[in-house]
């Protein structure tokens, strides 16, 4: 196997590249890091770790970033749109390059969703340049073709997609409103049954996954990263009162008892209508594992709670949530 020991990251500095240039640095990489600078650079005192200024959308920048540091790996965690990793890969053309994708590139529907079986959103020209929501899967989906087209030319260029990432750092903080409502509050609104599943991963395996995939992955492929085990909506509360030693009560609201509040299930941070769960068969081929939900549940906990996150700006209100509580004990 060849020996590589120098990676650029294309972003890098906010939640999964962060825990991904600790992966890279403690495999004794030296690590670039290329961003515009708007979020800080946390590895600024640390040896083996640089960063340089630069727009991932000017091609100048990518060219002046592969000239500084001739890296044998680059991983890009913000290709957003299909153009930028076309560029990526063409600029990159001579290192292991692998690419961030995402869980929602699939069409929904197969249960697990399977590399190279699970098709893909399509994705037409008008939503390749859009940054709405409802384009980013169909966006990750162009994405990923563009990397299997470069690999079709040669380059060594492979895909990983992540499902659900929690961890610390994460500022989304959609599992964050769990840690909050299970740490302030005995009873919490779960909707439907509390069996929602969506297939999670910890950040800390997500960045062991793509130092495996950037040294040992096959070019062309696409590996999902998701942990071995899935929990439900209901355990994720479980979970987190046992690392917070307290316990919850989850009131389950039906979709009518929602509305009659104005609440979607949707609104609810981290509800899915449906199973999305993915196999990780191809991932755990390369040797592979992740760690035990209990175990890094339990960090995430604790960094969340140190860091005093509440949850996203638009999350469900709790005044709303306890007057749809209260109207379930009434029926």
């Amino acid at each position: 196997m060849p020996s590589y020991d120098t990676a650029l990251f294309v972003g890098g500095t906010r939640f999964i590249g962060r825990h991904a240039v600790e992966a890279f640095l403690g495999a004794g990489y030296d690590v670039t890091t290329v961003t515009r600078g708007e979020h800080g650079d946390p590895f600024a005192d640390r040896d083996g770790a640089e960063n340089l200024r630069g727009d991932r959308t000017e091609r100048a920048d990518l060219v002046d970033a592969r000239d500084a540091v001739d890296p044998d790996v680059v991983v890009d965690f913000i290709g957003l749109h299909p153009g930028e990793v076309r560029e990526a890969t063409d600029v990159f053309a001579d290192a292991r390059y692998v690419y961030v994708s995402s869980g929602s590139a699939y069409v929904p529907g197969d249960v697990p969703m399977r590399e190279g079986e699970t098709p893909l959103h399509p994705c037409d020209p008008e939503q390749e340049d859009d940054d709405s929501v409802e384009t980013y899967g169909p966006r990750k989906a162009e994405c990923d073709r563009a990397v299997f087209a470069a690999a079709d030319e040669g380059v060594e260029a492979m895909a990983v997609r992540p499902v659900l990432v929690q961890g610390p750092h994460d500022y989304t903080e959609r599992f964050g409103y769990w840690v909050n409502r299970v740490a302030e509050h005995d009873e919490v609104l779960v909707p439907g049954d509390g069996g929602s599943l969506l297939h999670r991963v910890s950040v800390r395996d997500l960045a062991r996954a793509l130092l495996l995939v950037a040294e040992e992955g096959a070019p062309g492929e696409a590996y999902n990263a998701a942990d071995r085990s899935a929990y439900s909506l209901d355990r994720s509360l479980e979970l987190i009162a046992d690392a917070l030693d307290t316990e919850v009560e989850p009131v389950h609201a039906s979709a009518r008892e929602l509305a009659a509040h104005d609440v979607a299930p949707i609104d609810v941070p981290l509800y899915a209508p449906d199973p999305m769960l993915v196999s990780t068969e191809k991932l755990a081929a390369l040797g592979w594992e992740s760690t035990p939900p209990a175990e890094y549940v339990a960090n995430t906990v604790q960094a969340h709670v140190e860091a005093g996150v509440t949850g996203p700006e638009e999350s469900l209100d709790r005044r709303t949530e306890e007057a749809v509580i209260a109207a379930v004990a009434d029926e």
